[in-house]
């Protein structure tokens, strides 16, 4: 085997950092296809000692570290610390896939090297995708086609974890090719990465749009997350913008969304206490306006549940007046009445944002978004909400990025989504772009219409292909979007059965690390051919 120059292995770092990177850089994720294989090449020029387990894991970590730099940087804008404890925790869990791979590949078949790869990356990203608190999924290898729905309609059945095992399995197909130059290979190669493609593309021609539909209006009302002196100004008009923009909706509108914060920047207004609803009829009453009296308003809001002197949550907070007390990020379903019918709270919490791990020690570095900040309490079921026999589930931002969780409200029989966020403490950079664009693989996964209402970002609605409908709100517009979508209440087998290749994957690497032990104590028994 030629020696391989530190210069070459930095040259194959950078490539494979490139071509991991363009999915997530608003470019096609195709190039994913063989975006591992030059780290794949590094560790065939390595020999099986522990010395080069080292080099191999060096030359790793700089391109997993390097592709979450290129891609989740823009969290730096809200802060620092994040896209540092990103990188980090998300290299952690490659370089476990990774260089398991490196040293079960220098002493066992080939294979189950390769088994090991696949499975272990899988099973590492569900692991990261799981977690309560200490979870940022942006980086699933499967999350990279969101540029590419013609591509992926197949996530109808196995959810983005399936582009993660298509991804991996191209990659090794491409690099046997490399390694064997065999003509079985090559038609591995060819199978295993067209034949996903030719599927999509068969199944997005033969998709039957439902004839059921209803309108709904999203509102996009601009108002900034951080300039206090602009927030002050914008809260003095916010009552007579959001009416104005009401004025907009269209009558035989089923529903009219506002955003994740939208009730936060009226003046005067803190968190709706649940146990007083009726208090806030006049002014929800007024917000709505004398129009529209069959249209529901699906609105965030922030909300407080008063327990007295008994911490019933472990994310309770205490105050010495009112006792302990959780607050919610929610949304809230509110009538042509005022009245508020139905409250959802968020059950996927921005880690650092709304959820902070051992808040003992964490709390120092609390971030303020715009709105209620620190440990918030977690939604505990989802909920549907309805208008005149509609069904729409109300998900908001952060739950946009996990397919189980979404899918969640169309297997309680939501026939159309619903998504409210605030998108305007990232700035005008790449992540409420990757948001939006994550949506439309929600879409695809739970063959749902998805009606998406940001404060700033890009508000606009997506078809069950994960097609946007019409013109979308971009970055600093303000306005309302009304569209006629469809209503769906067949259930996709992803709906129905969630992330099954994550789990089959877990199975398989626990199996796959057993047969290697077992392997090697056969191979060095030295009474065993």
């Amino acid at each position: 085997m030629k020696t391989m120059t530190s210069k070459k292995r930095l040259a194959l770092v950078l490539c494979s950092v490139l071509l991991l990177s363009l999915g997530w850089l608003g470019l096609s994720g195709i190039s994913l296809l063989v975006a591992l294989i030059p780290l794949l090449i590094i560790s065939e020029h390595y020999t099986d000692s522990a010395r080069d387990w080292w080099r191999m894991a060096g030359w790793a970590t700089l391109t997993f570290i390097l592709w979450h730099a290129a891609t989740v940087w823009w969290v730096w804008n809200a802060t620092p610390l994040g896209p540092l404890a990103a990188a980090t925790i998300g290299t952690w869990w490659n370089l476990v896939a990774f260089m398991l791979y490196h040293y079960v590949a220098k002493r066992s078949p080939r294979a189950l090297a390769y088994t090991l790869l696949v499975a272990t990356w899988i099973a590492t990203e569900n692991i990261y995708n799981s977690a309560e608190v200490i979870t940022f999924p942006w980086l699933l290898l499967g999350h990279g086609f969101s540029n590419d729905i013609w591509a992926i309609q197949w996530y109808e059945y196995t959810g983005v974890f399936g582009g993660t095992l298509w991804v991996l399995a191209s990659n090794i197909a491409i690099f046997e090719i490399l390694r064997t130059k065999t003509k079985s290979a090559k038609v591995r190669a060819a199978l295993i990465t067209l034949l996903p493609i030719l599927a999509s593309i068969a199944i997005y021609f033969t998709y039957t749009p439902s004839e059921h539909k209803t309108t709904i209006s999203v509102i996009q009302p601009n108002v900034p997350c951080y300039e206090e002196e602009r927030i002050a100004a914008d809260k003095q008009n916010a009552t007579a913008d959001i009416q104005r923009f009401m004025a907009e909706v269209p009558d035989d509108a089923s529903f009219v969304i506002m955003p994740e914060s939208a009730l936060s920047y009226l003046p005067r207004y803190g968190s709706i206490n649940e146990e007083q609803l009726e208090d806030y009829i006049p002014l929800l009453k007024n917000l709505r306006g004398e129009a529209h009296a069959t249209t529901k308003l699906i609105t965030g809001a922030s909300t407080v549940r008063f327990y007295g002197e008994n911490p019933a949550t472990e994310s309770a907070r205490n105050n010495d007046i009112y006792g302990y007390y959780d607050l919610f990020n929610s949304a809230l379903l509110v009538d042509g009445e005022g009245q508020i019918n139905d409250i959802y709270h968020k059950g996927k919490l921005v880690i650092g944002v709304e959820a902070i791990p051992m808040r003992n020690i964490f709390n120092f570095f609390e971030v303020d978004l715009g709105g209620i900040s620190g440990q918030l309490g977690w939604g505990t079921e989802h909920k549907v909400f309805e208008n005149n026999g509609v069904k729409i589930g109300p998900s908001i931002c952060y739950e946009g990025i996990y397919g189980e969780y979404f899918s969640g409200f169309v297997r309680h029989d939501a026939e159309v989504m619903a998504l409210i966020s605030n998108d305007g403490w990232w700035g005008n950079t790449l992540g409420h772009k990757r948001l939006f664009d994550f949506t439309r693989l929600r879409a695809i996964e739970c063959r749902r219409s998805i009606a998406r209402s940001a404060n700033t970002g890009i508000s606009g609605f997506i078809s069950p292909r994960g097609e946007t409908i019409g013109p979308c709100l971009e970055w600093n517009e303000e306005g309302v979007l009304t569209a006629s979508v469809e209503l769906r209440n067949n259930k996709t087998i992803y709906v129905r059965y969630g992330d099954m290749v994550a789990r089959i994957a877990c199975y398989i690497t626990v199996l796959a690390l057993m047969y290697f032990v077992a392997y090697r104590v056969r191979h060095r028994n030295h009474l065993v051919e």
